[in-house]
């Protein structure tokens, strides 16, 4: 194996449109070690070619199709005839399978999204799309205003998601959804929406036994106070 691979395995994929068994990085879990975290559960990698995230999205090579674990098996009707016609029937081969580079993984997750969309995907998979896309843009600081953007993308699938309340059966808990909702409403400036959230957890401290997200609200809500006092 390559030396400077050694991070990397292979994960058969089967693609859902053209039947197309090809493989996909990932990176190994003993070589991921995040050094910081932020308030949104943003991880800051020692290492840029360590950087999961690069990884996260699976395309297929002969027709372009990409997809996250979060996305599910199901097509509505009509939705791999679209899928052909707007992606596969544009697509030139590319191969996704290897190292990635940022760019590539911005690519990737652009492509998903795309896709996630014309298969009508549920909200919390398509708002886990654009949080990890705006979070690559933020630990490899490729551009802010782009980060901004995906941040308030993925802010609207996921208060979409907690009304329709899609995100049962994923690993969201109710409390981890509405602090989050509060957490990224306070990152784009939504000061009254981010209150709102922070204080419908804390609420909830009593009943959850995720007692840590709820410190995690309290602590937000004392920062965001303070910076009125002090602004």
């Amino acid at each position: 194996m390559n030396k400077e691979l050694e991070y990397l395995y292979d994960r058969k994929v089967d693609c859902h449109i053209c039947k197309n068994t090809y493989v996909t990085k990932k990176v190994r879990s003993r070589f991921i070690r995040a050094h910081r975290h932020d308030t949104d559960f943003c991880s800051f990698y020692i290492s840029t070619k360590i950087n999961p995230l690069l990884y996260y999205v699976s395309v297929c090579p002969e027709c372009g199709f990409s997809s996250s674990e979060e996305c599910t098996d199901y097509f509505p009707p009509m939705a791999k005839d679209l899928i052909k016609q707007k992606i596969c029937h544009n697509w030139k081969r590319k191969d996704y399978g290897q190292e990635r580079t940022v760019d590539m993984a911005i690519n990737s997750y652009k492509l998903a999204i795309y896709c996630a969309t014309i298969k009508k995907e549920k909200h919390i998979a398509l708002g886990g799309l654009y949080i990890r896309l705006a979070w690559l843009y933020r630990t490899e600081q490729v551009n802010s205003q782009e980060e901004q953007r995906f941040l308030r993308l993925a802010l609207d699938e996921y208060i979409l998601s907690y009304s329709a309340g899609d995100f049962t059966d994923t690993p969201f808990s109710e409390t981890k959804l509405l602090y989050l909702i509060g957490d990224l409403s306070r990152r784009v400036g939504l000061d009254g929406q981010a209150t709102r959230y922070f204080s419908r957890v804390i609420e909830k401290q009593k009943e959850t036994i995720e007692k840590g997200i709820v410190q995690m609200a309290k602590d937000r809500w004392s920062e965001m106070r303070e910076a009125k006092k002090s602004g």
